[in-house]
């Protein structure tokens, strides 16, 4: 190759994920494959009870089992580590009660951990917790978050005053007033039943503490390894530096693996005190009880109309049930807090109130998961507006369109004072409109009901926040980054290496950032390596989490392939005598700028960089090694925005749904790699999908878990789920050179309420109509009145 016209850009391709062909072959490595010399197990004593005092505790019997190490109470661990309150201060007046690894005095919820038994392997541990006997004196349970805060409900922890957790009240215009105007004012109570991420990778941690050099190492499956590392030190008494979070494969996350949690705190506090690697992975079982819970809503809304569908007002009365304590340290609250702060936001009416209400009981922690608040806001907002459509006899499409942020309306602010550059809620609909033949879908429906058929068609419009900037939770006081750093090196074999304080969790980050390098650099992609998820290698960073991985790593990643592309041609100059201007760089290799005609490879110029620097001018010398960092300063959030189309069947005999298809245009601004942000967008509408028809964490008014098994809690799974047609609009943010924002959440933002509108238009011709989730045979046949 003695020519190269032009450089190539991988943004825009749909590369195939280099890693997949490894993992395929079986060789990922994830947490529980990891073993090391001298290795304990743990597993942990869980209570029963949803709410229980803890008389005594005896564990004779399994400290003689052979094979156990220890058996260690929450006592015994307290002053090894310091507890934790889960708020943030941003959240004025929001409590939280003092929470650690192991329970003392008393359990708050069924499962909580209350004592661990480290052994020899995890049979033999589990065979001394059966050992442990627990003498526990029952208490009343609080489950309802509607008699929550009743002054006959007992108060969970009594040194709190109250039940309640956080209070909000939002004000926009004059709602009031909006609602004296209207011709029409809709009222509706919305309940989203609790549900959980079931990942494929069960959470996992192992915890290597050195005694002679006070470092721990641990391994961990986990979103944000340095958030972690903070923690780690600062509870456990460490110095910051002297801990090491390595997140090697991780099997899914969707914001279950980016808190603290009781029993990998204990883990970890387990091995700085035995001196020794302790692992503990959690089984299916466990994690019903153990991971964090989402979602369990009760919403009263109410919209004010005009007779052409104008939108005039709304208010919002949102309650949610967090279990005994606010996790640590993103907080419970922040789920109803996004719920009412985004639920008008894709509309252009003021007049808007809201309160929410965040309420303690005993059931397993709840706090974010993913899209946090997205698919409650827009499901009840849509619902809304589609139940509005139906009593005015409106066209549900053209009463959004009436009621659309517009493009000339951009920069825009919202009601509750979410900044908005500029969003395409227009573009949007117009495209899925064409892509899914909507009018013809409409007539469809309309003559199959002629022949009892019942099929609906459901739309959602949403926006999503991602990118978030220090606004976040640096102002609350959490020591989570909001910035990311990246730093690249070229090999002296030519070859880039590149490091990111993002992570991958089975979405592709890896593959994203090399993209992004590779065409800032100009070198075949197979040439940029990328690792991630370790605190001593990578760039400190936020890791992956609130779709941040493009909008913050993949900026970072960019503005690090220019700056080690400026070094490189810097050293090419110098070894061709001539000027940097004067030179590309163009699929590896040293290019005349404006003839193509290959100069030098960087293999060799890495040789000359490297091991010959004595033939470059005395006064030169090479940079090959770049770091770069990059925060959102300009706006709180880069938000992105959709709309969703769901087309059902409902079989008003046995209230089955069928999923026939479905239907997502959204917009994350510039795309980097097509097919990753399709599969994220698919992956999450499934999720969605499984909130809105299956997934359910039923408790019973003593708070025990009913469907903590996956026989009894519905997984969406391939065959129940509909052929997914998505589609694209790109408005890039001016407020960062790539242009990238996140994807990661739309799915599951708009899904609940595609879902639930399609249904709600398949019952219309029997004027029912379902306003809780998930949508099961049962509530659709008491929607009918047939139960």
């Amino acid at each position: 190759m003695s020519r190269i016209e032009k450089g190539r850009s991988y943004i825009g391709e749909s590369v195939v994920r280099p890693q997949t062909a490894r993992l395929l072959a079986g060789r990922g490595v994830f947490t529980d494959d990891v073993v090391l010399p001298r290795m304990l197990h743990v597993a942990f004593v869980r209570s029963p009870h949803a709410h229980a005092r803890m008389l005594s505790i005896d564990s004779t019997e399994a400290r003689t089992l052979p094979g156990v190490v220890a058996v260690v109470t929450g006592e015994e661990m307290a002053p090894v580590c310091s507890g934790w309150v889960g708020t943030l201060a941003h959240f004025q007046g929001m409590k939280s009660a003092m929470q650690r690894p192991l329970a003392v005095g008393k359990a708050s919820w069924q499962g909580e951990p209350v004592a661990a038994v480290v052994a020899e392997s995890r049979a033999i541990a589990e065979d001394g917790v059966s050992r442990v006997r627990v003498e526990w004196e029952p208490l009343p349970a609080v489950t309802d978050p509607e008699t929550a805060l009743d002054p006959s409900t007992p108060v969970i922890h009594p040194e709190l005053g109250d039940n309640l957790a956080f209070k909000l009240e939002l004000k926009s215009g004059d709602a009031d007033a909006a609602f004296k105007s209207a011709d029409a004012v809709l009222t509706e109570t919305f309940t989203m039943g609790r549900h959980t991420g079931v990942t494929l990778e069960a959470r996992a941690i192992l915890a290597d503490f050195d005694p002679s050099e006070r470092r721990l190492t641990v391994y961990h499956s986990f979103q944000s390894p340095n958030m972690m590392q903070d923690i780690l030190a600062r509870h456990l008494g460490l110095p910051e530096q002297d801990v090491r979070v390595i997140c090697k494969d991780v099997g899914g996350s969707f914001g279950i693996k980016v808190h603290i949690y009781p029993d990998e705190m204990a883990t970890c506090t387990l091995s700085v005190m035995l001196g020794r690697p302790v692992k503990f992975t959690a089984d299916r079982l466990e994690s019903f009880v153990s991971d964090i819970h989402a979602r369990e809503h009760r919403v009263k809304a109410e919209l004010a109309v005009k007779r052409d569908g104008t939108i005039l007002g709304m208010r919002v009365d949102d309650l949610s049930g967090i279990g005994p304590y606010s996790v640590y340290p993103r907080t419970s609250a922040v789920e109803g807090n996004q719920t009412i702060r985004l639920t008008p936001g894709v509309y252009r009416f003021r007049d808007y109130s809201a309160r929410l209400s965040v309420v303690f009981q005993n059931k397993t922690p709840m706090c974010q998961y993913r899209a946090v608040g997205h698919p409650i806001a827009f499901a009840v907002m849509e619902a809304m507006v589609d139940r509005a459509a139906r009593e005015l006899n409106l066209d549900p499409v053209e009463v959004r369109r009436k009621n659309y942020v517009t493009a000339e309306m951009y920069p825009h602010t919202s009601q509750t004072g979410y900044f908005f550059e500029r969003l395409s809620h227009e573009e949007a609909l117009d495209k899925l409109l064409e892509i899914s033949d909507y009018r013809a879908l409409c007539a469809e429906r309309d003559a199959r009901r002629a022949h009892r058929v019942y099929r609906g068609l459901g739309l959602c419009a949403f926006i999503e926040l991602t990118t978030p900037g220090p606004a976040f939770y640096g102002v609350g006081g959490a020591r989570i980054s909001s910035q990311d750093g990246c730093t690249i090196k070229l090999e002296p074999s030519g070859k880039l290496t590149c490091m990111t304080g993002v992570t991958e969790q089975g979405q592709g980050t890896d593959t994203m950032i090399a993209q992004v390098v590779a065409s800032a650099v100009g070198v075949a992609m197979e040439d940029v390596r990328v690792l991630t998820g370790d605190t001593m290698v990578s760039p400190y960073g936020g890791g992956t989490w609130a779709s941040r991985g493009a909008g913050i790593g993949g900026e970072a990643a960019l503005q690090t392939g220019k700056a080690i592309r400026a070094n490189i041609l810097k050293v090419a100059a110098a070894i061709l005598q001539c000027e940097p201007e004067d030179l590309d760089i163009r699929l590896g290799k040293i290019v005349d700028a404006l003839t193509g005609e290959v100069r030098l490879d960087l293999a060799e110029l890495g040789r000359v960089a490297y091991f010959r620097p004595d033939t470059l001018p005395k006064d030169f010398q090479s940079e090959l090694t770049v770091t770069r960092h990059y925060v959102p300063r300009h706006q709180g959030f880069a938000f992105t925005n959709g709309i969703q189309l769901s087309h059902v069947e409902v079989d008003v005999e046995t209230g089955f749904v069928r999923l026939l298809k479905h239907w997502c245009v959204e917009d994350c601004g510039r795309i980097i790699n097509p097919r990753l942000v399709d599969e994220q967008i698919r992956g999450a509408i499934v999720q969605g999908i499984g909130a809105a028809l299956y997934e359910h964490l039923v408790y019973d008014e003593q708070g025990q878990l009913l469907t903590g098994t996956m026989m009894d809690y519905l997984v969406p799974m391939a065959a129940e789920m509909p052929e997914i047609v998505v589609g694209h609009v790109e408005t890039p943010t001016a407020y960062a050179e790539g242009g990238f924002k996140g994807a990661g959440e739309a799915g599951t933002a708009g899904a609940p309420g595609a879902v639930l509108n399609a249904v709600n238009d398949a019952l219309a011709p029997f004027g029912a109509r379902v306003t809780s989730q998930p949508i099961t045979p049962e509530v659709v046949l008491k929607a009918l009145g047939a139960l």
